[in-house]
């Protein structure tokens, strides 16, 4: 499996993906799920995939070579909402090649990515893209997407992460989330690759590979389970007895009331059966003669 996420901010971009894949206990490698595209200082995007890695892997090479999809491709687009357009045709020529195999194989056409980047003059933006090859876009409102392993690294996101958050702070929200979803999934691992793209630099000036070592990676994940652990026994336990209003745990529900508990009804004590004499004992009594 793998988790990724993107951020689409004010300021720019942060993307932070893992590296490891696998198909069983036994079956774990390493593979890089971040690709960079740059021309010059005139354009700039970061691809981040998740799922089939065969599939994804054939999608990244058909761009890497700028095969023209409908005459175009990542080098010569106007606007990043049409690159993400050339990925999805991208993704529709694989499942054309190879979807009836996969299909007999009793294998499914799998491919998510988070894309993302800028093109000068025009601001940095941020597609989750489709198997299907259809794609949405990052809004002020909803600025993050995930593949993968996400529900582990959520919380965190939905608790801090706002269109306006700096990009320091935003880097150590996608690292506490990352960290998360490692300390419960074996299925994601280390190495990450990390990217935060300040607006209009046109450029990967803040690019780093992470492993275990990493002196701001060792922090993070020392402090917040710390942090956390620290957070948990500040909060007061709940209040049975309801003494402490603030803390009392028995105050009904507003809406409905309190779960019914079911009991199992007592049944009658079955009747007695009547002893019947045994049909030797009642043939004797027949036969028997009263003496005078």
């Amino acid at each position: 499996m793998t988790y990724c996420v993107g951020l689409c901010l004010k300021d720019g971009l942060v993307f932070l993906s893992d590296t490891r894949t696998n198909a069983g206990v036994d079956q774990i490698g390493t593979f890089r799920k971040m690709s960079l595209f740059q021309k010059d200082k005139d354009r700039f995007f970061t691809l981040m995939s998740a799922g089939n890695l065969a599939i994804t892997q054939a999608v990244k090479e058909i761009l890497l070579q700028g095969q023209l999809l409908n005459g175009k491709n990542l080098w010569n687009v106007e606007s990043s909402h049409d690159a993400a357009v050339v990925i999805g045709d991208a993704i529709k020529q694989v499942y054309d090649r190879d979807h009836k195999a996969l299909e007999k194989a009793g294998i499914d056409f799998n491919c998510n990515l988070i894309f993302g980047g800028q093109i000068k003059d025009e601001r940095p933006r941020l597609f989750n893209i489709y198997s299907a090859g259809n794609f949405i876009e990052a809004t002020p409102e909803t600025c993050y997407f995930q593949i993968g392993e996400s529900k582990y690294g959520k919380p965190i996101l939905d608790r801090v992460i706002t269109f306006d958050t700096p990009l320091n702070l935003a880097t150590k929200c996608a690292l506490i989330s990352m960290d998360s979803t490692l300390n419960s999934n074996i299925s994601v691992g280390l190495p990450l690759d990390l990217l935060v793209y300040e607006k209009n630099s046109l450029q990967a000036s803040k690019l780093v590979t992470m492993d275990e070592s990493n002196p701001y990676f060792q922090m993070i994940h020392q402090l917040w389970g710390e942090k956390l652990r620290a957070a948990f026994n500040s909060i007061a336990e709940p209040s049975w007895s309801g003494a402490t209003p603030s803390r009392s745990i028995t105050a009904p529900a507003k809406k409905m009331g309190a779960v019914p508990i079911h009991r199992v009804k007592k049944s009658p004590l079955p009747k007695t059966p009547k002893k019947v004499a045994s049909k030797s004992v009642a043939k004797k009594k027949v036969g028997s003669k009263v003496k005078a």
